[in-house]
C-alpha cells in the first residue's frame, strides 16, 4: 500500500483536507488515496459523490479494498464530469458499439479469406474455365465490378433520397 499522502515528518495536508480546508489528522482516511500532489482526483470525486459519502464508503471497506474503490470512484467521477447523464455507461456503450462494428468487419474479412481460399483451391484442382463465373467472384469484388462499395449509412441515404423523389413525383 502507498504511504500516507503526506511526506513523513511534514505537516502538508492531503488533497482532500486541503480542498475541504481542514486540518489533516494523522489517521486521515483520505490521505493514503488522495495525495497532496494530485488535487484533481479528490476534486472530481468530491464534486460527484461528496466528501461525506466518500468517507463513509472508505470506512466501510477493509483497507486492502480501499485503493481499488478509490480508483473506481475517480474513474466514475471523471466520466460523470465529462458526461453528466451517462457517465461510465456512456463510455461502455460507445466501446461496445465499436466492438460490434469491428466484429462485423472481422467476420466479413474472415468470410473473404475463406472465399479466396476456396477459389484458389478450385483453380488448383482443375476448375480453370469457371474462374470468372459469378460463383467464383468474391462478394466484395462483385461490388467493385458493378458499383462502388457503399456503407449501410450511404445506402440508407440513397433509399431515403429515392423515397423523397418518389413522393415528389406523386404530388
Amino acid at each position: 500500500m502507498k504511504e500516507s499522502g503526506r511526506k513523513q515528518g511534514a505537516a502538508s495536508p492531503c488533497a482532500a483536507c486541503k480542498l475541504l480546508r481542514r486540518r489533516c489528522a494523522q489517521d486521515c482516511v483520505f490521505a493514503p488515496y488522495f495525495p497532496a500532489d494530485e488535487p484533481h482526483k479528490f476534486a472530481s470525486v468530491h464534486k460527484v459523490f461528496g466528501a461525506s459519502n466518500v468517507n463513509k464508503m472508505l470506512q466501510e471497506l477493509p483497507e486492502h479494498q480501499r485503493g481499488d474503490a478509490v480508483s473506481s470512484m475517480v474513474y466514475e467521477a471523471n466520466a460523470r464530469v465529462r458526461d453528466p447523464v451517462y457517465g461510465c455507461v456512456g463510455a461502455i456503450s460507445s466501446l461496445q458499439q465499436q466492438i460490434d462494428r469491428l466484429q462485423s468487419q472481422l467476420a466479413i474479412a474472415q468470410a473473404e479469406v475463406v472465399h479466396m481460399r476456396m477459389r484458389q483451391f478450385s483453380s488448383m484442382s482443375g476448375g480453370g474455365t469457371a474462374g470468372n463465373s459469378p460463383e467464383n467472384v468474391s462478394p466484395s469484388s462483385r461490388h467493385t465490378q458493378t458499383q462502388p462499395t457503399m456503407s449501410l449509412f450511404t445506402m440508407d441515404m440513397v433509399v431515403d433520397q429515392a423515397n423523397i423523389e418518389e413522393s415528389l413525383w406523386s404530388c
